[in-house]
């Protein structure tokens, strides 16, 4: 049984997550402040945070980057965080979060729930379902 904290400040994207990762054994705690992370995590640890890339108080990058220093300080323990894009031009900055992996949206059940498996299991995951192709130079 895992305990996963979603993070989100539209109910849709709350929603659409919990509906993707609900299996009928895991925890799920929603909250819809970036700021209220970090308590939530000192308070009880959970295995796994999906932050949405835009939250109002404070976006995945920023709950990604807080929950890594406060680790390295000691005060937190090691908890992977899935950040939500809304686009792929959002990969860079997820890459420089320290974040363990990235979804880009529309979000797909299937792809979710994989992204969420691999970081339960301690490895990463970084969507690239919206790369660009590569075209080879004509010679």
């Amino acid at each position: 049984m895992a305990r996963i904290v979603i993070v989100a400040d539209t109910s849709a994207v709350l929603a659409e997550v919990r509906a993707a990762l609900d299996d009928g054994e895991s925890s799920i705690v929603e909250l819809r402040s970036g700021t209220a992370v970090r308590a939530e995590v000192a308070l009880d640890p959970p295995d796994l945070v999906v932050t949405d890339f835009q939250v109002q108080s404070m976006g995945g990058v920023a709950v990604a980057l807080d929950l890594k220093l406060e680790e390295s300080g000691g005060r937190l323990p090691h908890v992977p965080v899935l950040v939500l894009l809304d686009r792929r031009a959002d990969v860079f900055l997820a890459k420089r979060s320290a974040a363990e992996g990235y979804v880009v949206k529309p979000l797909d059940p299937i792809r979710l729930r994989r992204a969420a498996r691999s970081l339960l299991e301690g490895g990463t995951f970084h969507d690239d379902s919206f790369r660009p192709l590569s075209v080879p130079a004509a010679g």
